[in-house]
């Protein structure tokens, strides 16, 4: 079994419950989606599309439905890129440590009436800038996986 990389450092004392999360890499005209996320409550960051996996769904469910809360792109997996998991504290002040499963993302249509997370704006950017724009370690090492296989 491969070893999951562990990026973060998490702050000595504070708990860091174990999160699934599921992220996309998806392409439109050689560019890659982002999302700059801007929370009421804490520091603006830029992320891959994606989140949460609830209880009972699959990673593969959670990323497209993710993917399309945050954007408004319905979204299809293409296969597995990567795993990486993430000390990581939201803007809430929460603290989890993401689970994450990271995957290609086929763009299938536009669904704008479907994007319901209002601090999540989509934005597109060619692979070696976006690379440079992620906010987070996990997100950066699941593009530059995406990029070596593309």
């Amino acid at each position: 079994m491969a070893t999951v990389p562990q990026f973060g450092v998490p702050q000595p004392g504070r708990p860091y419950p174990d999160r699934p999360v599921a992220f996309g890499v998806g392409l439109r005209d050689g560019q890659v989606a982002l999302v700059r996320v801007e929370p009421a409550d804490g520091p603006e960051r830029v992320d891959l599309p994606g989140g949460g996996i609830d209880p009972g769904e699959s990673p593969e469910a959670a990323m497209a439905r993710e993917f399309l809360e945050e954007t408004g792109l319905e979204v299809r997996p293409l296969g597995l890129l990567t795993r990486a998991d993430h000390y990581f504290v939201n803007g809430a002040a929460e603290s989890f440590n993401t689970r994450g499963v990271f995957f290609a993302a086929e763009v299938i249509a536009e669904r704008p009436e479907q994007k319901i997370e209002a601090d999540h704006t989509l934005f597109w950017r060619p692979p070696e800038v976006a690379l440079r724009l992620l906010s987070r370690d996990s997100h950066a090492w699941a593009l530059t996986c995406w990029l070596r296989r593309a």
